[in-house]
């Protein structure tokens, strides 16, 4: 049986959550935000201003991923500061994401399609 442990604020409309081994990151969809907590005691390091709608996320072991649903993009992000590296255009209100071990997918909403991106790509 588990117990709740605590209760940390992150942004508005929080959504998609992720785990990068030392830290969770956590989308804020109403606020176009990223907000990263240290995962042992849930401590506040910071926000990031990424695409419009950000709901999904993925951690390729160097990176962090994630989907922007309204503006069809998928942002590559260092995931020691969350520095922007790059964004990608994909299909129609990108969504679900995974990681397989070399490349991300991505499930598109609205197109009924998924993109794959090589994680190292540009």
């Amino acid at each position: 049986m588990g117990a709740l442990l605590g209760r940390f604020s992150v942004g508005i409309g929080p959504e998609g959550i992720v785990f990068d081994g030392a830290n969770i990151w956590v989308t804020n969809s109403s606020e176009n935000t990223l907000t990263k907590l240290r995962a042992s005691d849930g401590a506040f390091l910071g926000t990031r201003r990424v695409g419009e709608h950000p709901i999904y996320l993925a951690f390729d072991g160097a990176n962090i991923w994630v989907s922007n649903f309204f503006d069809d993009t998928v942002m590559r992000l260092g995931h020691g500061l969350g520095v922007i590296k790059h964004t990608y255009a994909v299909d129609k209100n990108p969504g679900g994401m995974l990681f397989d071990g070399t490349s991300i997918w991505i499930a598109n909403f609205n197109n009924d399609t998924v993109n794959k991106i090589t994680r190292t790509a540009p």
